[in-house]
């Protein structure tokens, strides 16, 4: 998967660019793994895991990016097994 999303933080208002890894659906939430692009001399991505707020009303998903640590483990470890070659850290 290589798509690419435009996030905006609702705090600062600074647009984001990042792409897609994997996405799964879990208790009917949709929810995202997602890379920044990296500078030349960083050895490793770091991944952040959205999660879709959206309802069927609106035009634009509504992403956050999930801070939960229980959720963030929960979440991880179904991407972990979609993704068998990459390791995901905490």
């Amino acid at each position: 998967m290589s798509e690419k999303i435009k996030f905006t933080d609702n705090d600062t208002k600074e647009e984001i660019e990042f792409s897609v890894i994997e996405e799964t659906r879990v208790n009917n939430t949709n929810y995202l793994l997602v890379t920044e692009e990296m500078e030349n001399d960083e050895e490793e991505e770091v991944a952040y895991i959205l999660k879709d707020l959206s309802t069927a009303e609106d035009k634009e998903a509504n992403y956050v990016i999930v801070e939960d640590d229980d959720e963030i483990e929960y979440v991880s470890k179904i991407f972990s097994e979609l993704l068998e070659d990459i390791d995901i850290e905490k």
